[in-house]
């Protein structure tokens, strides 16, 4: 290739600052690196994580950056060390690493690794390797990925190598929304053939977990949402019942509490709010109630009263679904492939990277499950 060894000029949105619309500009993409790969993104979903660095987090030393985190494209080049990738080949950046050497990645027990931007910069949610540049600055790759670019620069251990026939504008959704919540039922919750379930929160990570949940062989699953025109949805993914909060004066953990004769066996949230989070755990059963917190959120301290789970309820987390990305990502593309997972149905709106505000808006407004943003022809 041309572009091999050499800076490319391309598109990218910028996050200049927070709060702020993105901007799309022209930036300096550098080449790999030892041990980096330079990927052409060819789709990019919007995911509600990239909202909240932009809106919520705002961590001050957190721009300017490229944000974009559920993405997949074409190996361009590859630097020097790496033989698991080659030109030409698809894939799906990670957010998290898989060095398959740190003791987590030899763990069966959990998808985290001890190398990449997850292990030293939660705050600013960026990698500290600069391979992009925009007007003179230094621009941070925000999840250590950067998908709202034509290219973007990312270590070998946060790439997965998937099928060369899957379609990109279709599984670059499996770089974050569906695997988070997906995987946060059948890896982290471990739902159960016959249990009963709730998801809190339908937007591409509930419907996720609600796919998840029937996948499971769950016999009753509780979609929860203040916007009822996401039940319909619900239903394309196994959705067995809705309810609407605001159509109830009690708490919503007492309404499914007496929905299920006592709460039920599993609970995901997928919201990223505190108060959700506690109506989640609480709407387990005692005994053995399992509740996973899916929803990203690092802003306030979530809380509930020892009882809860003094009395045998579980609370735990879940990030990516518990997949380990190089192994995980590849399978779930095999499945969806094989018609035994659903990613098409997620999507409601196609743009081109230069739409990505009017993509960002729909999302605020709750108008939208996921958007495919159109970065780079295939």
């Amino acid at each position: 290739m041309a572009t091999v060894g050499k800076v490319i000029k391309c598109k990218a949105a910028v996050a200049w600052e927070p709060n702020k619309p993105l901007v799309i500009e022209e930036i300096e993409v550098a080449p790999p690196q030892a041990n980096e790969v330079r990927i052409k993104i060819v789709a990019t979903g919007v995911c509600h994580t990239d909202l909240y660095h932009l809106f919520e987090g705002m961590h001050k030393d957190g721009f300017p950056a490229v944000l974009g985190h559920e993405g997949a494209g074409i190996v361009e080049s590859v630097g020097p060390g790496v033989i698991e990738f080659q030109p030409g080949d698809k894939v799906i950046p990670l957010f998290i690493y898989q060095c398959r050497e740190c003791r987590f990645c030899k763990s069966p027990k959990t998808n985290q690794c001890e190398k990449g931007w997850a292990a030293t910069g939660h705050d600013v949610m960026a990698s500290s390797n600069y391979r992009l540049t925009c007007k003179g600055k230094k621009i941070l790759q925000f999840a250590g990925t950067s998908t709202f670019s034509e290219y973007t620069v990312v270590n070998q251990m946060a790439v997965a190598k998937i099928d060369p026939t899957a379609p990109l504008d279709k599984v670059c959704l499996l770089g974050c929304g569906v695997c988070t919540g997906y995987g946060a039922a059948v890896n982290t919750a471990k739902v159960e053939p016959g249990s009963t379930c709730a998801v809190f929160g339908l937007g591409a990570v509930g419907l996720a977990a609600v796919m998840g949940c029937k996948a499971a062989g769950a016999k009753k699953i509780i979609a929860v949402d203040i916007n009822p025109e996401k039940f319909e949805k619900a239903k394309v993914f196994g959705a067995t019942d809705f309810v609407n909060p605001k159509d109830h004066s009690k708490p919503i953990s007492q309404v499914l509490s007496e929905m299920t004769n006592g709460g039920v066996d599993f609970s995901l949230e997928c919201v990223g709010n505190v108060g959700v989070m506690r109506s989640a755990l609480e709407s387990c059963v005692q005994g053995w109630g399992v509740s996973v917190i899916v929803g990203w959120t690092n802003l306030e301290d979530c809380s509930t009263r020892p009882i809860q789970l003094i009395a045998g309820r579980t609370w735990k987390g879940s990030v990516f679904g518990g997949f380990k990305g190089k192994y995980g990502v590849p399978q779930l593309v095999e499945a969806y492939l094989d018609k035994k997972v659903k990613v098409d149905e997620f999507i409601t709106h196609n743009m081109t990277l230069d739409q990505v505000n009017d993509a960002i808006e729909l999302m605020k407004q709750g108008k939208c499950i996921r958007t495919v943003l159109h970065v780079s022809p295939q």
